[in-house]
């Protein structure tokens, strides 16, 4: 029966445990990296999403006509 290798250092540890240990720490960072590039992703096409153009007077001027019409349909139903 052979004794299992031990890392060149000597500390003990086998090399199949530090081999998969190394593994799993760098499978674990590649999972780290997509969830953050995920999170930047997922952050940058929200606030593109939300942010709203700016107001240009044509725009509101027609809203305020809009909104006027409104009220003076509503006074009509009133009136009836």
């Amino acid at each position: 029966m052979q004794a299992p290798t031990e890392h060149a250092q000597g500390n003990g540890v086998p090399s199949d445990a530090k081999a998969s240990r190394d593994a799993s720490l760098r499978r674990a960072l590649v999972w780290v990296g997509v969830a953050g590039v995920s999170a930047a992703i997922a952050f940058v096409v929200i606030r593109s999403a939300l942010r709203r153009p700016p107001a240009d007077p044509t725009t509101q001027r027609i809203e305020a006509l809009i909104d006027e019409a409104n009220r003076l349909l509503k006074a009509l139903e009133e009136q009836k």
